[in-house]
């Protein structure tokens, strides 16, 4: 069991932190005027142009992490893109009731995912993938 998981788990593990980001990145594009609106409406300046930078660096970090290629240089693109968005769109601390919870559980979340980049930026992307060939 050991050695499958050592063989595959680096894949399976970067293609499953990246699902979130892919899908993300796609659904934002789809509902581009909604989300622009309620990134503004968290105060972030230009959101439209924030809204841009934020589908590339999802679509662009998730294909690099999936693909292997360049997935230290992904890793650390979404990592550092995660610090901004958790500290001003999940700001639970300034909330209350539901809205609290959800956000609190959201921020958590990507707490969580910027270990999993963490990982990524030290150990690379594994047997499988582009960065190996």
């Amino acid at each position: 069991m050991n050695e499958v998981v050592t063989k595959f788990g680096p894949v399976l593990g970067r293609c499953m932190v990246a699902l979130i980001f892919l899908l993300s990145g796609i659904g934002k594009i789809s509902a581009f005027q909604g989300t622009a609106g309620y990134i503004a409406s968290k105060g972030v300046p230009m959101a439209e142009v924030a809204l841009v930078i934020t589908i590339a660096i999802e679509i662009g970090g998730a294909l690099m992490l999936i693909l292997g290629w360049k997935a230290r240089l992904g890793a650390a693109a979404l990592f550092l893109w995660l610090i901004p968005v958790s500290l001003m769109i999940h700001n639970f601390w300034d909330m209350s009731g539901q809205e609290y919870m959800i956000n609190r559980i959201m921020f958590l979340k990507n707490v969580a995912i910027m270990g999993a980049m963490l990982y990524i930026m030290a150990y690379g992307s594994g047997r499988y993938s582009l960065d190996r060939k």
